[in-house]
């Protein structure tokens, strides 16, 4: 099911409705409300909703974005935070998010559960690829010292994030909205890859899942830190959807489709094609671009455009 992420252009409107339209104009019908959203284009886009003129995929937690700040930012509240009244403001923030979702009749919310805190080597290590350092022998030597220091105090962080998951679990149940773990861009995140195959065989079940995020990953293997077709294989029995955008080599993301490196004709085939697409671009991303590509997307990968739609 392709859907389009509202992240691309929620920041340039006022009125949720009109943002919903520029959306619907591109040739696409269902739409990801996604973090950032102000909370004044919710009326908006209920309207929408309620007139039938689109359907929501799901929600990025955390939606609408908390009033008290001023720009975008997904993981200012953390579950792995050493303040307890920050993973208390996550958790709630969370709860409501899942309650929103329920208002759309969404099939999934994105989560992100937090970080290590630790010297960002995967910035340093991007920068030794594009001087064309990949693989040299102080690229691994640094690779190996940060997956040393990262595995050395993942277990605190984790189990925040597992008890922060166990009580987001119950609200899903609840709302009858699964919740989806969310791959991220940096091994300082959590959880690593180590940390999210684990965790989903402890607690995957039908309220919990995992979500894929095509450049997230593909960031990972352009420093050689997995392979990106085997993660997704791996992980495909737990998969609830993903979000989708190209990667120019080796760092530059949230790209439209066929700018960049993916090799989503050798991924796709790994997604079951009635799980939720979404199309995550940055808003710097041009329409014309964007119209360029998805009539292209929808050709190639026709069987994932049309999959679990329900139209009735």
């Amino acid at each position: 099911m392709l859907s389009f992420s509202t992240c691309w252009n929620s920041g340039r409107h006022q009125d949720g409705e009109a943002m919903v339209e520029e959306i619907l104009e591109m040739g696409v019908d269902t739409i990801e409300i996604s973090h950032g959203l102000k909370v004044s284009l919710l009326p908006g886009i209920k309207k929408a909703y309620r007139a039938g003129m689109m359907k929501v995929s799901g929600v990025h937690n955390f939606c609408p974005s908390p009033v008290e700040l001023m720009i975008d930012a997904p993981d200012a509240y953390e579950f792995t935070s050493h303040r307890k009244n920050e993973r208390e403001r996550a958790l709630s923030l969370t709860l409501k998010t899942i309650e929103l979702a329920a208002e759309f009749q969404s099939k999934y919310v994105v989560l992100h559960l937090g970080s290590v805190p630790m010297k960002s080597r995967s910035k340093t290590l991007t920068d030794m690829v594009i001087g064309g350092g990949l693989n040299s022998r102080k690229f691994v030597k640094g690779k190996i010292a940060m997956i040393k220091e990262r595995e050395g105090l993942g277990r605190l962080y984790l189990g925040r994030a597992r008890e922060a998951l166990a009580r987001i679990a119950e609200h899903a149940e609840k709302f009858q909205v699964p919740v989806a773990v969310e791959s991220r861009s940096h091994y300082e995140q959590v959880p690593s890859e180590r940390e999210m195959a684990a965790l989903m065989a402890e607690v995957a079940g039908p309220w919990v899942g995992y979500w894929h995020d095509f450049g997230h990953v593909q960031l990972k293997a352009n420093l050689s830190l997995l392979d990106h077709y085997e993660w997704l294989d791996s992980m495909k029995q737990w998969l609830i959807g993903c979000h989708l955008h190209d990667v120019i080599w080796p760092e530059k993301d949230h790209r439209v489709p066929f700018q960049g490196t993916v090799d989503f004709d050798r991924l796709l085939p790994l997604v079951p094609v009635e799980k939720p697409i979404v199309w995550e671009l940055s808003h710097r991303r041009k329409k014309e671009d964007i119209l360029g590509a998805l009539p292209i997307w929808k050709q190639k990968y026709a069987a994932w455009v049309d999959g679990g739609r329900d139209d009735e």
